[in-house]
């Protein structure tokens, strides 16, 4: 017997950080944590997993190169799906998976969270597992539960010892609030020092802000950030945004010892964005920094044009349309933008800031809030199903790590 399936599964940008864990190996966060789902048409995973009895053992395949199934995190993601499996349930079914990214090597944006979720909803799918799938994407990687809704998105922290009540709820779905976008500034800048893992264990033992976000900060900015999104509030929604993104390298910076994701491009994006904001007379575009230098901003279609050819004049490009990556049509909406009175002189910049700035962006992405993990056909599997390996493929970055 032979069984095939192939999904997709999208990243997401947080708004409300996670930052710490009650339970390392549950993988249980300290506070709820909120996020956009970004459309796949720009960035996601496809994963394949096929079942055969005539495989000899479970195997993974990352871009084409076959890795270690064992680890810790894999196996239990397979175990967890397995037990509750309505399909599939004779032990000798293994299964082969294989797993790509269509964002590039060198996009500096964490792919756990749409390669784990992509994971665990594809094995959800082979093995007829029924009901919520966001916690076993939770023991994979913790911001992966996010990843299995779409629109935007909670991860309740819970309560209970076990994890089962820590899992991922829909806030609003992709169709609720389809005007707001997302532009992605990814920095140049090389390997960070301290990964996530291990910066939120020195965070939870040794930040003095860390008691009060959790237990008064972040449970404040849940409840108003949820009702913002409901009544498409951008104003709200993007002062929530910003200060939690704040607070979130705050806690960082106090932690001992100091871990710093941010360099110089990332807070020279943060003063632009306050300065453009504070020009304007109102919110107009937010910035949210990850455990990295890249900046995410969100902010609303009719914001668009205006935004992209601030960042596009403070970081110049010789090629503005392979630099861009987004709808070809805004390319020269970009270049011949005209700035109204109040924030034309944001668009002057001193020659010497500009030539300091150049190069120190890859690129610009833009996208919008999206689905969740979608299923594919089986013409667009991964895997030979005649052989069960992997097709060849044009490999991008890991689909999963962590």
């Amino acid at each position: 017997m032979l069984s095939l399936v192939t999904c997709t599964a999208p990243v997401n940008i947080a708004t409300i950080k996670y930052w710490g864990k009650r339970d390392e190996k549950l993988i249980l966060p300290l506070n709820d944590s909120l996020s956009g789902t970004l459309h796949q048409d720009d960035l996601k995973t496809t994963t394949t997993a096929m079942a055969s009895e005539s495989f000899t053992e479970d195997a993974l395949w990352l871009n084409g190169k076959k890795e270690d199934i064992n680890t810790t995190r894999y196996q239990n993601v397979l175990k967890t799906i397995r037990s509750r499996a309505t399909k599939l349930m004779d032990k000798k079914h293994c299964v082969h998976i294989c797993s790509v990214n269509n964002f590039p090597t060198a996009a500096g944006l964490a792919s756990s969270a749409s390669g784990y979720a992509c994971l665990v909803y594809v094995l959800a799918q082979l093995y007829g597992v029924e009901g919520d799938v966001s916690a076993i994407a939770r023991i994979g990687s913790g911001s992966a539960c996010r990843s299995v809704y779409g629109g935007f998105v909670k991860w309740v922290m819970g309560e209970h010892a076990d994890g089962s009540d820590s899992l991922a709820v829909q806030v609003a779905p992709e169709t609720h609030w389809p005007e707001m976008n997302i532009i992605v500034l990814v920095v140049n800048d090389k390997k960070k020092e301290t990964s996530s893992t291990n910066g939120m264990q020195l965070s939870a033992q040794t930040s003095p802000m860390m008691k009060e976000r959790c237990a008064t900060i972040v449970p404040q900015r849940m409840k108003d950030i949820e009702a913002a999104i409901q009544a498409r509030d951008f104003q709200t929604f993007g002062d929530i945004t910003m200060k939690d993104s704040d607070d979130f390298h705050a806690v960082c910076a106090t932690t001992q010892p100091p871990i710093h994701y941010l360099n110089e491009t990332s807070r020279y994006i943060i003063d632009l964005v306050h300065k453009f904001n504070t020009a304007a007379g109102s919110i107009k575009c937010a910035y949210t920094f990850d455990a990295g230098p890249n900046a995410c901003i969100y902010l609303p279609a009719d914001n668009v044009i205006e935004v992209l050819a601030l960042f596009v004049k403070h970081f110049p490009t010789s090629d503005l349309a392979a630099y861009y990556r987004g709808d070809a049509a805004n390319v020269e909406k970009i270049a011949n933008y005209q700035p109204p009175t109040n924030t034309q002189s944001l668009y002057s910049t001193p020659s010497a800031a500009t030539q300091e700035l150049a190069g120190s962006l890859k690129y610009i992405l833009h996208t919008k809030i999206g689905p969740g993990p979608c299923v594919l056909s089986e013409s667009e599997s991964l895997i030979d199903p005649s052989t069960g390996l992997p097709k060849v493929v044009a490999a991008d970055p890991s689909a999963i790590n962590n």
